[in-house]
């Protein structure tokens, strides 16, 4: 599975992408992070790309409808990532949630744990 969901922090959600999302990776995710959401209503996301390459076009228009049912849900967003496209990332979210949105280079990891619990 490319996307890993770690819930062991009470002041953040930690996901882990890697490798290429499949549509298939969502049929986990989604269903995890919704009764999270339930349960707690907003919450942040701690997100670390590590060795990650996007999406197939059936992953993107999951994330895609992922983003626009929890437009008001997430509060914070930390994405830890290696590559220039990956900052950008950063900035193309931004439209499609309210959440404030920080990027940082993976070795700003630490910055990015403290701003997302902060």
């Amino acid at each position: 599975m490319a996307i890993k969901i770690d819930d062991s922090n009470p002041d953040y959600l930690a996901i882990r992408l890697s490798g290429k999302l499949t549509a298939e990776d969502y049929e986990d995710f989604v269903p995890k992070v919704e009764s999270i959401v339930q349960d707690k209503g907003s919450i942040r996301i701690l997100m670390t790309m590590i060795d990650f390459h996007g999406w197939e076009m059936a992953a993107a228009w999951e994330d895609t409808k992922f983003g626009m049912r929890h437009f008001h849900d997430i509060e914070r967003l930390a994405m830890i990532g290696e590559k220039a496209w990956q900052h950008g990332m950063s900035v193309f979210c931004k439209p499609f949630t309210k959440a404030k949105i920080r990027y940082f280079d993976s070795s700003e990891a630490a910055e990015a744990e403290r701003w997302i619990a902060d």
